[in-house]
C-alpha cells in the first residue's frame, strides 16, 4: 500500500529562533518543513517546490508578508497561515481579506500553530480527496455551489472562493433561515473550540463582497444582532440540493 507523502511546510520569518522553534515542532509532527527569511527567497522556494501550506509572518524586510501572499496565491491556491503582532489588529484584518485561511499572533504556542497547520490542511485535502459517491449541488439566489469539485458560481460567472470561504457559504447553504452564532461558525467551519471571533466576522464581510448584488445592504447573510448571521432565501425559493449531474 502507497503511504501519502508528508505534508509540505513553508515558514517564513526573518526570526531566526521563531523560524527555529516553528520549524522543529512541525518537523516532529511529520511534515516536511522548509525555510525562508524573506520574501523573494520565500518565492524562490515556492516555485522550486510548491508547498501544501505556508506559515508567513506578516512583518517581512523588503517585501511583507501581504505581498507575499498575493504572489504565491498568483500562481494558484495555497493555505496560509499568517504570523502577526498581537496588537496589529488591522494588520490581520487585512491578512484575512487578502485570503489568509489563518492567523496566530505572536508571541504564540507552537503546539497552537502545528494544530492550525493540521486543520488547515484537512480542510485542504478536500480540494484534492475522492468523494464515495455524488454529492448535491447546493443552489440558491443564483448561487450554485459544487462541495465534490470545491467550484461556487453566481448567476454562472465562477466565484472566487478561498477555502474558508467556500465551507462558509456552503455550511450556510445547508442551514437557510437559521440563526448561527459565531461560535458556532467558527467551530463548524474551522474546527476550532476556541479563537477571534473577529475572524468569523472578516470572513462574513469578505464573503458578502463576492456573492451581494449590493454588499453594504446584504439581501442573502443577514446579520442577527447579539447572534451571529443567517442566511435568508429570497421569497418563493428553497435551497435547491441537486444531484450534481451538470457538473463541468
Amino acid at each position: 500500500m502507497q503511504q501519502t507523502p508528508p505534508a509540505r511546510v513553508l515558514v517564513v520569518d526573518d526570526d531566526p529562533t521563531v523560524a527555529e522553534v516553528v520549524t522543529g515542532y512541525l518537523d516532529r509532527a511529520g511534515f516536511t518543513v522548509d525555510r525562508a527569511a524573506d520574501g523573494p527567497t520565500a518565492l524562490e522556494r515556492a516555485t522550486a517546490a510548491r508547498p501544501d501550506l505556508v506559515v508567513l509572518d506578516l512583518m517581512l524586510p523588503g517585501m511583507d508578508g501581504l505581498e507575499v501572499c498575493r504572489r504565491l496565491r498568483a500562481d494558484g491556491p495555497v493555505p496560509v497561515i499568517m504570523l502577526t503582532a498581537r496588537g496589529d489588529e488591522e494588520d490581520r484584518v487585512l491578512g484575512l481579506e487578502i485570503g489568509a485561511d489563518d492567523y496566530v499572533t505572536k508571541p504564540f504556542s507552537p503546539r497552537e500553530l502545528v494544530l492550525r497547520v493540521e486543520s488547515v490542511l484537512r480542510r485542504a485535502r478536500a480540494l484534492t480527496t475522492g468523494h464515495p459517491g455524488p454529492a448535491p449541488l447546493l443552489r440558491a439566489a443564483g448561487l450554485t455551489l459544487d462541495p465534490v469539485a470545491r467550484r461556487a458560481t453566481k448567476d454562472g460567472a465562477r466565484l472566487p472562493l478561498t477555502l474558508r470561504e467556500f465551507d462558509l457559504l456552503a455550511f450556510l447553504l445547508r442551514h437557510p433561515g437559521e440563526a448561527c452564532g459565531r461560535e458556532a461558525l467558527m467551530r463548524e467551519v474551522w474546527g476550532w473550540e476556541f479563537g477571534d471571533l473577529s475572524t468569523v466576522t472578516v470572513h462574513v464581510r469578505r464573503l458578502r463582497s463576492k456573492i451581494e448584488d449590493d454588499p453594504a445592504r446584504p439581501r442573502l447573510i443577514q446579520t442577527v444582532w447579539g447572534v451571529g448571521y443567517r442566511f435568508d432565501v429570497p421569497d418563493g425559493e428553497d435551497v435547491m440540493d441537486g444531484e450534481g449531474d451538470d457538473r463541468a
